[in-house]
């Protein structure tokens, strides 16, 4: 660890129940013109005319984007700033899952700096002005982009999925409203939930994490697996909903401090090639990753096993590590998760770009974080465990 270490996070932060009606005012103190950016889903649901009220309400003018129906590409991004130019607005507000905060994030970076957005990949370009106020609203329990200077963008020339981490991409407010998680399917708010465990417990067991990420991990972590269950089974429990949603928020907050690591860099391909949506492609691979990680992390795993289960107390290390495991796949099992084969990844297809995923993963630099860091022939190795992996298989087996 560092002699010191640093933490970045949005200016203000409004979570709770309700807290949706906050977004006028913070509007209007940063800008006259919101472009907002969500999806046709946001707008059926009638979430977009919320914020629209509220606006209206503080008198504010607003375009609407609602393109972004898929994992966010560059081409959304060009033509939500290219509306943006067009309506003169000085003010981005991000209504929906990780796609349309991630854009809206490229968006207000671009609206004051130059580039293509590819060009920020691996910093090669770096954003030196300020972005227009950025205000992320998350309508699911997951991605935690709301809280991170991260923002993850297929580049369709070349099917890969940018991470692109500086401090311009990161919102100046986020608005964490549980109600509009309610509308979220059970297949949505699964994979969104183990998105969000991805995230806290790479968080905690990446090379870079630090005690204050290590205790938003480890809150995250309790949160997620004392309220998972009940929100997948029973979606209008607003109190397990607002539980899922303070977790996301805390676990993104932890990511975006600490980095994320294999998984995380192994899922991406899997997005840019496969169009598998964010949350399954990282819960596709929890389990087997966390396996392979294992020997090199006892000592972190024991203590997420502790706050999953304290009555492990006094076990040692290594068997409370184990259990951890074990309750990662049983999650997975619990809440359906599928394979790749099961999502309907033909084998051959795999075969034809497995090496080019592997790449892609390392080149990204999130590997580089991860306890056991692992070569090009491993993971390759490991796409393919990962294929036709059998959770419930795995959990019977002594």
């Amino acid at each position: 660890m560092n002699a010191f270490s640093s933490v970045y996070m949005p200016r203000a932060i409004f979570y709770g129940r309700e807290s949706l009606k906050t977004v006028g005012k913070e509007a209007k103190s940063r800008g006259t013109h919101a472009l907002i950016i969500s999806d046709q889903i946001m707008k059926d649901l009638g979430y977009v005319n919320q914020c629209i009220d509220f606006l209206e309400e503080e008198n504010i003018s607003y375009t609407t984007y609602l393109e972004v129906n898929t994992e966010p590409t560059d081409t959304f991004v060009e033509a939500g700033l290219a509306r943006l130019k067009e309506k003169n607005c000085d003010i981005v507000i991000a209504l929906g899952g990780g796609s349309c905060i991630d854009t809206a994030k490229a968006v207000a970076v671009l609206a004051t700096n130059e580039g293509d957005i590819s060009e920020y990949m691996g910093n090669n370009r770096v954003a030196t002005e300020k972005p227009l106020p950025l205000i992320a609203i998350p309508t699911t329990a997951g991605t935690g982009s709301e809280a991170t200077d991260v923002t993850v963008i297929t580049n369709t020339k070349n099917d890969v999925k940018m991470m692109i981490k500086q401090s311009a991409f990161l919102p100046e407010v986020a608005i964490v409203d549980p109600l509009l998680t309610l509308s979220s399917p059970k297949s949505v708010t699964a994979a969104t939930g183990v998105d969000a465990l991805c995230h806290a417990v790479e968080a905690f067991i990446s090379k870079k994490s630090h005690p204050f990420t290590d205790n938003m991990a480890l809150s995250a972590i309790k949160l997620i697996f004392e309220n998972i269950h009940e929100v997948y089974e029973n979606g209008d429990n607003l109190s397990a909903r607002e539980n899922m949603a303070l977790a996301s928020l805390q676990a993104g907050a932890a990511f975006s401090n600490a980095s994320v690591c294999l998984v995380h860099g192994m899922s991406r391909p899997i997005g840019a090639l496969f169009h598998v949506p964010h949350g399954v492609s990282n819960a596709m691979l929890l389990p087997a990753v966390i396996e392979f990680t294992k020997e090199e992390c006892i000592d972190q795993l024991a203590e997420i096993g502790l706050v999953i289960n304290p009555d492990l107390k006094g076990s040692p290390k290594e068997v409370i590590a184990e259990t951890v495991v074990k309750e990662v796949k049983k999650l997975c099992v619990d809440l359906n998760i599928p394979n790749m084969k099961q999502w309907g990844i033909e084998q051959p297809a795999l075969e034809k770009v497995v090496h080019k995923m592997a790449d892609d993963a390392i080149a990204s630099g999130s590997p580089a974080n991860n306890p056991k860091v692992p070569e090009a022939h491993e993971i390759v190795e490991l796409y393919y465990r990962c294929y036709d992996y059998n959770v419930q298989e795995e959990l019977n087996t002594p």
